[in-house]
């Protein structure tokens, strides 16, 4: 029997099991195999640990873990993380037909999801004034703009604003762009009962400003598709429904970055970039606890690509330099590197239990969005836009009042 999408009565349900399924196996998703050398639950499943850490980095690479043969507790484990976080698709109509000028430049991937989402919204009403969030050139909203309908565009960026505005008058669209800071006080003016919002991936605190301000300017009907849920301000996640609030669950900004862990977009050119990266970073990561004598991951910064084109033992030197860590001296570097590329196989199969916990958490970060609209008078429908392999960040809020 295929999966079917959430809807308002299904909402509670679902955010309990989850939750339950997250407090009880924490000790396994929070710890990230990156920073450390041991991690805390080996010793509790030392087979398992064994195991994935005999695995090598190709192995890591091609397994679904839904289907891995490893030993206790990971089947059971995945087998409860594929129940729980199972959600079908939103019922859709046909693509929305549009003149080939809506598509000139727009990147086909962002074409794509653009389609898909415009597919999902069969609201009740027939929307008369959409306002894109977050709008960027605003692709979005002239997509879904026909010739009755009003269209504004909030966007922060001038220069994207300037190109849009511009594309919007090409087309001879009913469309306003507007310069906004969306988390500014000044943005609750933007948003008023006749507006329809709309949002295609936009991170963090941005979309959770957009869920309040509609809600509560009594805009009838939304849909968005949130981000990059760990772009937010403070430190700490802060729960939106009375559900998640009362939950024991506390998430740090960098337990948010779980469900962002994976790309399935890259080509190979990109993943062996960052596979290089990785495996670099890891082997300054082993050089700089023995040079520092602290047995303790020491964060870095995003760097350059140009950083990895340099001979390894420059890197290690210039990052040392950077982070204000000990000269390296001299070190056996080909062995350094090659027990970097050794750490990435370990990393990233050890990622692989941590991972069945990506999408039950991204899930219960929906549901407590879902389950907040429901409090404030929506009928809230939960499900997937578009395939996993078009964009990760499928999953897309529908929300409705009478």
């Amino acid at each position: 029997m295929p999966a079917t999408f959430l809807t308002s009565d299904d909402l509670l349900t679902r955010f309990q099991a989850l939750d339950e399924f997250l407090l009880q196996h924490q000790a396994l998703w929070r710890p990230r195999p990156f920073h450390h050398l041991h991690l805390p639950w080996e010793a509790e499943v030392p087979e398992l640990a064994a195991w994935l850490r005999r695995r090598s980095l190709e192995q890591a690479e091609t397994t679904d873990p839904f289907a891995l043969a490893a030993p206790a507790p990971f089947p059971e484990l995945a087998s409860q993380a594929q129940t729980l976080s199972t959600i079908g698709e939103l019922p859709g109509g046909d693509p929305v037909q549009r003149a080939h000028t809506l598509s000139v430049d727009v990147p086909g991937r962002k074409l794509a999801q653009i389609q898909a989402f415009a597919s999902r919204l069969q609201f009740q009403q027939r929307p008369t004034h959409w306002l894109d969030w977050c709008a960027g050139k605003g692709h979005l909203g002239r997509w879904l703009t026909e010739i009755d309908q009003r269209l504004t565009c909030l966007e922060y960026d001038p220069a994207l604003i300037e190109s849009g505005s511009a594309l919007s008058k090409r087309l001879e669209l009913n469309a306003t762009h507007i310069q906004q800071d969306v988390l500014a006080d000044d943005c609750n003016e933007r948003l008023t009962p006749e507006h329809t919002p709309v949002a295609l991936h936009a991170c963090g605190d941005l979309h959770v400003r957009l869920l309040q301000l509609a809600s509560h300017n009594d805009c009838p009907q939304l849909a968005v598709a949130p981000c990059c849920y760990n772009r937010i301000a403070g430190l700490h996640y802060q729960p939106l429904s009375s559900v998640a609030q009362a939950s024991g669950l506390q998430l740090s900004r960098d337990d948010l970055s779980l469900p962002l862990s994976e790309t399935v977009t890259a080509g190979a050119r990109v993943r062996r970039q960052r596979d290089q990266s990785m495996a670099w970073r890891l082997a300054f990561d082993l050089l700089q606890r023995q040079l520092r004598r602290l047995d303790e991951y020491l964060p870095t910064p995003s760097l350059p690509s140009d950083w990895f084109s340099k001979p390894f033992a420059r890197f290690c030197h210039d990052l040392a330099a950077l982070r204000g860590v000990p000269s390296p001296g001299e070190q056996n570097w080909l062995e350094l590197e090659a027990r970097g590329w050794q750490r990435l196989a370990e990393v990233r199969n050890l990622e692989l239990l941590r991972n069945l916990f990506r999408r039950p958490l991204e899930l219960w970060l929906l549901l407590d969005r879902a389950l907040y609209l429901q409090e404030q008078g929506y009928r809230v429908k939960l499900g997937t836009f578009c395939e996993y392999r078009l964009s990760p960040r499928n999953l897309l809020l529908l929300a409705e009042r009478s």
